[in-house]
């Protein structure tokens, strides 16, 4: 029976020393760092200043039809009828909650725009960097630019170079 126990003892130190033997390696990167240098970014952000301001200058247009409403409520008013006064200021508010609906469908629509142009561009990057923990053996990558990690060893490889190279960017 003795001759069993230490039979088993010796097997599991033995195992214990093959698995204690592979170290484990991490890996860090700066996701947002290697977003800025991505080609395809500049691109998206261009698409979408375009939209950007193509909504800002339809909000422009309304606002000074606005002005224009207003302008010519505050002339006339005092020669207006009740009723047509009453019609001109429930016209005017009309067009500022027309206004305000179209400035919030219009963030909104920037930023679903957002989202879709930069979807790609992370997935792209979530690739590589998969890539790159693979063909380096890591077992985690971390974020740094999240300032989540509080503690950062030396011997944590920075995949970023690596992930830029098998990118194209230098």
């Amino acid at each position: 029976m003795k001759k069993v126990l230490i039979l088993i003892v010796l097997l599991v130190a033995g195992f214990a020393t093959q698995v204690k033997a592979q170290t484990l390696k991490f890996g860090h990167l700066d996701i947002q760092q290697l977003i800025m240098v991505m080609p395809e970014r500049t691109a998206a952000l261009s698409a979408l200043e375009t939209e950007a301001a193509e909504l800002e200058g339809m909000l422009g247009t309304m606002q000074e039809e606005l002005q224009k409403m207003f302008q010519d409520y505050t002339e006339k008013r005092a020669t207006m009828s009740d009723l047509v006064r009453q019609a001109k200021e429930e016209d005017i508010q009309m067009k500022q909650q027309r206004i305000e609906t179209f400035r919030m469908q219009a963030d909104q629509q920037l930023q679903t725009k957002q989202q879709n142009l930069m979807k790609p561009i992370f997935d792209r990057a979530d690739s590589a960097i998969a890539v790159v923990a693979k063909e380096q053996s890591l077992i985690y990558v971390f974020d740094v630019s999240s300032r989540v990690v509080l503690y950062q060893s030396p011997q944590s490889v920075d995949v970023l170079p690596l992930v830029k190279k098998k990118l194209g960017i230098e």
